[in-house]
């Protein structure tokens, strides 16, 4: 039924527009909603807020996804089911690259899929790739707004306590020191916890999903949160990029 709630999410059809932002945060909803006209609260349960409004006359949602894959994936599955068929992760990370500096965004090109819930969803060998159209709006907004930006691959993990100091004497400490290692050499530019699931739901549903990540700290010194920078030229970005693809859709 039209009428139903989404379990999860407490959000119906027409609750959204296509195109959705998604911070991990509750609270950057509210954030991200003030660029919005008309904004307004739709619903706000479990660690799902939504706000929708409109951006140069378009409609414009934003909803937390929680932190992690398995409610990001819930999260997506559920607004795909109301509507939603474009998805911009406004997120943050900390930096595996020493050029990747704090307060700088990263624009996902792909994800390392070192998480468990998409693993259940399609093989490991199955990749995590971001929306080339969304991406390439994206890179555009940044270069647009004079952002610096770093478009590549990125890192997405289960467990936050795992790096650095945190890390150390768990039993599997040698291990994941060699593994941050690995990723730095292979020139993965960030690490956080939501892009696989994101990006693998997202190709499976047909769906275009692309992420800007805002670096809040160093992960390869140790230090995965440093300072909160870079979440308003993350934010602004998304949404700069969502006029572009409105426009390519409208001349389509």
């Amino acid at each position: 039924m039209d009428n139903e709630k989404e379990y999860h999410i407490g959000l119906k059809k027409g609750d959204v527009g296509r195109y959705v932002l998604l911070p991990g945060d509750p609270a950057r909803t509210e954030i991200i909603a003030k660029y919005f006209d008309e904004a307004q609260e739709m619903a706000f349960n479990r660690e799902y807020r939504t706000f929708t409004g409109k951006v140069k006359g378009i409609k414009i949602s934003t909803t937390s996804t929680g932190i992690g894959c398995p409610s990001t994936a819930i999260c997506i599955e559920e607004l795909a089911k109301i509507g939603a068929d474009t998805f911009i992760r406004v997120g943050t990370a900390g930096s595996l690259q020493k050029e990747v500096k704090l307060g700088d965004v990263v624009i996902s090109t792909g994800a390392v899929r070192e998480e468990g819930t998409t693993r259940q969803y399609v093989p490991l060998s199955y990749p995590a790739v971001a929306d080339l159209a969304v991406t390439s709006a994206l890179v555009e907004a940044a270069k647009k707004l004079g952002l610096r930006h770093h478009p590549g691959i990125v890192h997405c993990k289960d467990a936050f306590y795992t790096e650095g100091t945190e890390g150390e004497g768990l039993p599997l400490a040698e291990y994941n020191e060699e593994m941050w290692k690995a990723w730095y050499r292979s020139n993965v530019l960030a690490t956080s916890m939501e892009s696989s699931a994101l990006f693998v739901v997202s190709s499976i549903k047909k769906l275009r999903a692309g992420e800007v990540l805002a670096i809040i700290g160093l992960t390869y010194t140790g230090k995965p949160i440093e300072k909160k920078v870079g979440i308003e030229e993350a934010i602004k970005i998304a949404i700069e990029a969502v006029k572009i693809l409105e426009s390519e859709s409208r001349r389509a």
